[in-house]
C-alpha cells in the first residue's frame, strides 16, 4: 500500500457501497459495539445519523475509497481533558500497518485541534491482540484489564484500556506518521 494514498476525511453519503463492504463483514464488526450492517438502507442511515453529524468520525480511505472508520469522542464537563478513540479497518487490509498509521494520524490531529486535551484513550477486547498491537505501536500505554466490563454481541467481555498523554514523548510530539 502506498502510504501517500491513505487519508482521513469526513464520511459522505457516496461512501455507502464502500461502507457496506467492511461494515457488513462480521469479521470486522465482531469486536466493535455496533451491529453488522446488513442493508444499504442501514448503511445510509448509519452514515447520515452517526458519521456525518459526529464532530470527529472519519472515513479511513485509500485513493478516496472508504476502507474503515476512526472516531474520537471528547469528554465533557469534568472529563473535558480526555477523549476516547475507536477504529476498524476492512479485513482485506489487516496486517498492512493501516490501522497503526491511522491511529498515528489521529494522534497528531487531535492533540493539535484540542490543545487542552491531556489524555487520549482506547479499549480493545482481550481477544483482539491485533488491535492491542496497533495501540502499542502507536505509542499508547497499556494501563489495565477491565474485567467483565462491557457487553459485546450479547456476551460480557474483558477489555484492555490503553492511554496516550499529551506529555508522552512518543505521542503528540511525534510528527513522523
Amino acid at each position: 500500500m502506498d502510504s501517500e494514498s491513505l487519508t482521513l476525511r469526513p464520511f459522505r453519503v457516496s461512501d455507502v457501497d464502500d461502507l457496506m463492504l467492511w461494515a457488513g463483514d462480521e469479521q470486522v464488526t465482531r469486536t466493535i459495539r455496533w451491529k453488522t450492517i446488513t442493508s444499504k438502507e442501514e448503511a445510509l442511515t448509519f452514515i447520515k445519523e452517526v458519521c456525518i453529524p459526529h464532530p470527529f468520525y472519519r472515513s479511513i480511505c485509500i485513493d478516496d475509497r472508504s476502507i474503515g472508520f476512526v472516531y474520537v469522542i471528547r469528554g465533557s464537563g469534568a472529563d473535558r481533558q480526555k477523549a476516547s478513540m475507536g477504529y476498524g479497518v476492512a479485513a482485506k487490509y489487516w496486517g498492512q500497518g493501516i490501522a497503526t498509521k491511522t491511529v498515528k494520524m489521529v494522534i497528531s490531529e487531535v492533540f493539535k485541534d484540542f490543545p487542552d486535551l491531556v489524555r487520549l484513550q482506547a479499549v480493545a477486547v482481550v481477544e483482539n491482540i491485533a488491535s492491542q498491537r496497533v495501540l502499542e505501536k502507536a505509542g499508547f500505554t497499556r494501563e489495565a484489564l477491565l474485567r467483565k466490563h462491557s457487553f459485546l454481541k450479547g456476551q460480557l467481555k474483558d477489555l484492555v484500556i490503553y492511554s496516550l498523554l499529551s506529555t508522552d514523548s512518543n505521542g503528540a510530539v511525534d510528527d513522523e506518521v
